[in-house]
């Protein structure tokens, strides 16, 4: 009689591996069909956000999502994916910026993996850009410059993920500790200036700006938004955990006090369905399943750390069903926004559309990596 396959939470992990793998198809075969999310430069260029033939954050996030997956699974056609993106996109190359950064998080893992030379003088090149020649706010915060804009004098919390932790990990690939200090430096001014301690939940930005009342600056519209949250809740663990931050270690202690705080405040707003709305404490605004997949990732991870109680895994498993019910059979998850600048009114997260995007199938395959690791 052959053996039962184990369940976990009702779980089975031959279903989770299905799943991704139907993630990862849709992902590389999305397709803006009327241009509507087409990005278009004052250069002439046009970059497909949406389409996987492309170099943005939202590759740069769907990349590590493969990476994630392949790490566990040994997948070679994840693999391959990545080792072809790359291929393709660094024959072309593209301009630097907070965003496109993003993508050297998975490149500086695949140089790990694979020794492939060509990899090495892009990892040296952009991080030495990064520490060097990237745009500072006041206090040399990293400027959230874009393709569009340059967005003087701004902090955004998608910084986090999308420079600050590939920065880190090149630093510590190729023995640079002043990179790593740096991105610890980038850390704690963007908790100073975008943490709301009075509910543990971040803003999306803050802007220096010296004619606002009282003469420092502001949070745009104060809007707590879910994705730019979830950055943080996925990043506060893949950095403590890449820096190997030690038990007693002041900073790790610090990173999982704001991680706690945050982790409280979502329990309490998490939906019945176990999904988060986009703007996390507006009842009118729509869910959202990207960050609801980053949240359940974040919380699942730190648990498997023991950076925060094991009591929020029942908060990370409703989560779970809710991005489950949502992947539909052509492998889309569905209820994603659509990449989103800073707001100045809240009304301005409410008309986000939805729609399938990479890093959205990413976040899914991220949290159901972490699933997997319960059958471990």
């Amino acid at each position: 009689m052959p053996q039962q396959a184990i369940t976990v939470h009702g779980l089975q992990a031959h279903s989770i591996k299905e799943k991704v793998n139907l993630l990862i198809d849709n992902l590389i075969n999305i397709k803006d069909q009327t241009g509507e999310f087409l990005l278009k430069l004052p250069d002439g260029r046009i970059i497909d956000t949406k389409g996987w033939n492309d170099w943005e954050w939202t590759h740069g996030i769907g990349l590590y999502g493969l990476w994630q997956f392949h790490a566990i699974d040994g997948s070679p056609k994840a693999l391959q994916i990545m080792q072809n993106w790359f291929k393709d996109q660094l024959a072309t190359g593209t301009t630097k910026n907070i965003n496109t950064m993003a993508v050297f998080t998975t490149l500086a893992y695949l140089y790990e993996k694979t020794g492939e030379q060509t990899y090495l003088p892009w990892l040296d090149s952009w991080a030495e850009w990064a520490m060097y020649d990237l745009p500072r706010t006041t206090f040399g915060g990293f400027q959230h410059m874009t393709y569009l804009t340059e967005n003087h004098n701004e902090l955004w919390d998608d910084t986090l993920m999308m420079t600050v932790l590939p920065l880190a990990k090149i630093g510590k690939l190729l023995n640079r500790p002043s990179y790593i200090e740096e991105a610890k430096r980038q850390v704690l001014l963007h908790i100073q200036y975008l943490m709301d301690p009075s509910t543990g939940l971040w803003f999306h930005g803050w802007k220096f700006d010296t004619s606002a009342p009282g003469g420092v600056g502001h949070n745009f519209a104060r809007a707590r938004w879910a994705r730019g949250n979830s950055w943080v809740t996925i990043f506060i663990p893949e950095f403590i955990e890449l820096l190997d931050l030690p038990p007693g270690d002041a900073l790790r202690t610090h990173l999982i006090c704001t991680l706690e705080a945050q982790v409280l405040a979502l329990a309490r707003l998490q939906g019945p369905d176990g999904a988060w709305r986009t703007l996390l404490d507006v009842e009118d605004s729509y869910v959202e399943a990207s960050a609801t997949a980053g949240f359940a990732y974040g919380i699942l991870k730190s648990i498997r750390k023991r950076y925060i109680s094991k009591e929020y895994e029942g908060v990370a498993m409703k989560a779970v069903e809710a991005v489950l019910g949502r992947i539909g059979a052509d492998g889309e998850l569905r209820d994603v926004s659509f990449g989103t600048g800073m707001g100045w009114d809240l009304q301005h997260y409410r008309d986000i559309p939805l729609t399938s995007m990479p890093y959205g199938q990413s976040m899914a395959m991220m949290l159901l990596v972490e699933v997997l690791r319960l059958f471990l």
